[in-house]
């Protein structure tokens, strides 16, 4: 029973420490950019972009994101089929956790109105700042 109980207290222990650094976040995000790019030296590429978040946290100059304007209006229209300007908050929610911005256990509100692209490109841009700055 005893080895149970101190199981479970290190796995406790361990989920604490990933949620407090954000370091699922971390690492979907970093998987997520990796993905995007496919870059020819994948261990490099991380390597640089972790270097250019380290820079960026002392010197205080933007945070290295993938996903610029064109590429989160591009995302958008993809999932907007119907060109009615909005999208469903199942393909919000899907496209956060696509991006790495989101966690599987996180609770969105769903006000009941589609998402539109101000809303989307807003979100993704602070859960993408909000991401970085934590580390």
């Amino acid at each position: 029973m005893e080895a149970g109980s101190s199981f479970r207290s290190r796995e406790l222990q361990a989920k604490n420490y990933l949620k407090k650094h954000r370091i699922m976040e971390l690492l979907n995000y970093l998987t997520s950019s990796l993905l995007f790019f496919q870059p020819n030296k994948p261990r490099e590429y991380l390597v640089s972009l972790l270097e250019r978040l380290r820079i960026a946290k002392i010197t205080g100059v933007a945070f290295p994101v993938f996903m610029n304007h064109s590429n989160i209006v591009a995302m958008f229209e993809m999932m907007d089929t119907s060109k009615k300007g909005t999208i469903s908050f199942v393909q919000y929610r899907e496209a956060l956790n696509t991006l790495g911005l989101c966690t599987a256990d996180e609770v969105l509100k769903d006000d009941g109105h589609g998402i539109t692209l101000d809303k989307f490109r807003n979100e993704v841009n602070r859960r993408s700042k909000e991401v970085w700055s934590t580390f």
